[in-house]
């Protein structure tokens, strides 16, 4: 059953003294562990020892996507590899994926803050809960397992299902709670009308929405197509996991888990902090993530912090966001890939010259894909049809095994490219 929230029965006063504690714990362990932090707050000539308030992070240089891949695959780890018992990969900006690692205590920390975001979703132990994220994001299926768990909710872990089958999981099963993407939930919705299914005779009652936004036309048609209450979360696909933010009863915005996060929002082109109530790029740090600290991380979402405090009671901040980006990242079902890492792998798989593919989010039977067209060119031109067929196919399955998302190659002439 749920327990007490210790940090949100805390005084705004104990709560700003325990986030500046974690903040210093999570430099120091930085600048000792991590080659890349120290070089660069040695370079910039920033001694830690004087981050004395919370205001004083301003004084560290931002993280972007590319240091990930640069420092590949373990070079921003703060712990030894022993100490690592998870390892997750996601598409990077460049030619290296992002690799993030997991500490024993971190998956603690994460099973309390999905506690946390299930238990204001209004999930108990009543419940049964149903997970069917996308292969790319099956490490948040881990994550909602173990926090629905954590409140003693049954479990149906996340598991690659038709919608027939996941239908069927969802009736016999009687799951009163699903979590999955917008565009997954969709394409439920979808096979629900198509199919005249009585959505009545099943016992959803709660959808958890995370990796897309929704607005809110769409969200309410979904709430009354399966007759659910929806709930967002907010997370990050590369690191470190879901419900970095979460959705309270009151659905006006985000709360952020500050006790883990110090959110900022920044002009995307000039890096300054906007005041709250702008909207402009959301920047994160991990205050209580032992093996991957990320500092002043750049998210490339669109967000702003809302000024007033929620009537809900949570004394957590909000935000607002509705997935727009400030960057070039395509998000599909969850997952979110560079453009330039798209030209890079469709170069090597194909053995063009970078650029000369279009690509773009296409939407069939609201199924999210990446749509590719290649110009007809002699290097892959084959008078076998057969033989032509097998060269794009193999190319589409290379692309989602380096991508984590369906690709669909279509030849084009060149003038139509």
């Amino acid at each position: 059953m749920t327990t007490k929230d210790n940090y949100l029965a805390l005084s705004n006063e104990e709560k700003n003294q325990l986030q500046l504690e974690r903040l210093q714990s999570t430099l120091n362990r930085a600048y000792r562990n991590v080659p890349f932090h120290r070089n660069r707050f040695k370079k910039m000539g920033i001694d830690i020892s004087e981050i004395g308030s919370i205001p004083d992070i301003l004084r560290l240089p931002f993280m972007e996507r590319k240091h990930f891949s640069e420092n590949y695959p373990y070079d921003l780890f703060a712990v030894p590899l022993r100490e690592i018992i998870r390892i997750h990969t996601a598409p990077g900006t460049m030619e290296n994926p992002t690799v993030s690692g997991y500490t024993a205590q971190d998956l603690k920390t994460w099973e309390a803050i999905l506690a946390r975001a299930l238990t204001a979703s209004g999930v108990t132990f009543h419940d049964i809960l149903q997970i069917g994220f996308h292969p790319g994001l099956a490490n948040w299926g881990r994550d909602y397992k173990r926090g629905a768990e954590a409140i003693e909710a049954g479990v149906i872990p996340n598991t690659q299902l038709s919608l027939e089958k996941k239908l069927m999981v969802l009736r016999d099963y009687k799951t009163s709670v699903l979590v999955t993407t917008p565009s997954s939930a969709k394409q439920l919705a979808a096979y629900v009308t198509r199919h005249e299914i009585n959505i009545n005779a099943l016992e959803l009652k709660t959808l958890i929405l995370g990796g897309e936004a929704i607005d809110n036309d769409e969200r309410k048609k979904l709430e009354e197509t399966l007759q659910v209450k929806i709930w967002l979360h907010y997370g990050l696909s590369e690191v470190p996991g879901p419900a970095i933010g979460f959705e309270c009863a009151r659905h006006e915005g985000l709360h952020v888990n500050e006790d883990h996060f110090l959110p900022e929002i920044i002009d995307p082109h000039s890096g300054k902090v906007l005041p709250e109530g702008e909207s402009g790029e959301l920047v994160l740090t991990t205050l209580t993530t032992r093996a991957f600290p990320l500092l002043r991380l750049k998210t490339g979402d669109r967000a702003k912090i809302f000024k007033e405090r929620c009537a809900c009671g949570i004394e957590l901040k909000r935000i607002e966001w509705t997935g727009e980006r400030t960057d070039d990242l395509i998000n599909i079902d969850g997952v979110n890939v560079n453009s330039r890492q798209i030209h890079l792998h469709i170069a090597q798989q194909l053995g063009l010259s970078q650029g000369s593919a279009r690509f773009f989010v296409s939407v069939r039977d609201e199924k999210k894909f990446l749509e590719v067209w290649l110009p007809v060119d002699e290097r892959l031109f084959s008078d076998e049809i057969k033989v032509l067929e097998k060269i794009i196919h193999k190319a589409e399955e290379k692309l989602f095994e380096n991508l984590g998302i369906p690709v669909l190659i279509r030849l084009k002439e060149q003038q139509t490219i």
